[in-house]
């Protein structure tokens, strides 16, 4: 019979390769700012915020702060990897305004990590106490990640079109979440446990919102093209 720590590691890494598929979600994204030397009307902010959850989810999973937690250093450490060559890229291709926000938030996050680290290390002396601390940030952080749908969820229901809501990230942020709860059931674990439960409801309420209005939406882009005035290019640009 399995053990209760071997199905903690075996659910793991399911959850591991989940995770790792959306953070490639962007990669479509990178490569149209890569061929156009340009970042257009594309915006650097959800990998800039990605890069902050990624650094504190990788100090929360160290020894010292949250024992027996491999499993969350290698995924957000290769999502902190990966973010950062996104964040890098944008910058390559921005405007000078762009690059000075983005140098401005990668310090800010910078410093406030330093900050963290320094007070939990030589302040808290307990590896409960380091997991409280750097797990309430965790939970805050994932489920402002978690949250950021809203406005896509918002826009379906005014337009009843799910068009631009894809079902593939829809699907896959569910079952992130499912797959992070169990994880975090087997080995109780509260600040794992709390964020992605919120990302499951989120993600079970946008898999209705595509059911709800998959009839009613326009799959034509020619229809949208005419219906909102847009050009073929700002239409592509709108799909990443």
């Amino acid at each position: 019979m399995t053990d209760a720590h071997t199905t903690r590691t075996i659910v793991g890494i399911l959850g591991n390769m989940i995770s790792f598929g959306l953070f490639c979600a962007p990669i479509p994204t990178i490569v149209k700012i890569w061929k156009m030397k340009s970042v257009s009307e594309f915006k650097p902010d959800p990998c800039v915020a990605t890069v902050l959850n990624c650094m504190m989810w990788t100090f929360y999973g160290l020894p010292f702060v949250q024992p027996d937690s491999l499993l969350v250093i290698t995924i957000n450490g290769t999502g902190l990897v990966m973010e950062l060559v996104y964040v890098t890229i944008f910058f390559n291709f921005a405007t000078s305004p762009i690059r000075r926000k983005i140098t401005i938030a990668m310090m800010i996050e910078v410093i406030f990590v330093a900050v963290v680290i320094f007070c939990t290390l030589y302040f808290l002396p307990t590896t409960k106490q380091r997991s409280m601390l750097i797990g309430t940030f965790c939970i805050v952080f994932t489920i402002i990640m978690y949250a950021s749908p809203l406005t896509a969820m918002k826009h379906v229901i005014k337009t009843k079109s799910v068009k631009y809501m894809p079902l593939f990230m829809s699907l896959a942020s569910l079952m992130n979440g499912v797959v992070w709860v169990i994880y975090a059931c087997l080995k109780f674990d509260p600040y794992i446990l709390i964020p992605n439960v919120v990302g499951s409801i989120s993600g079970i309420v946008q898999l209705i919102l595509y059911a709800t209005y998959y009839k009613t939406t326009n799959w034509s882009d020619e229809d949208d093209v005419k219906e909102k005035g847009y050009s073929n290019a700002e239409v592509e640009l709108g799909r990443a």
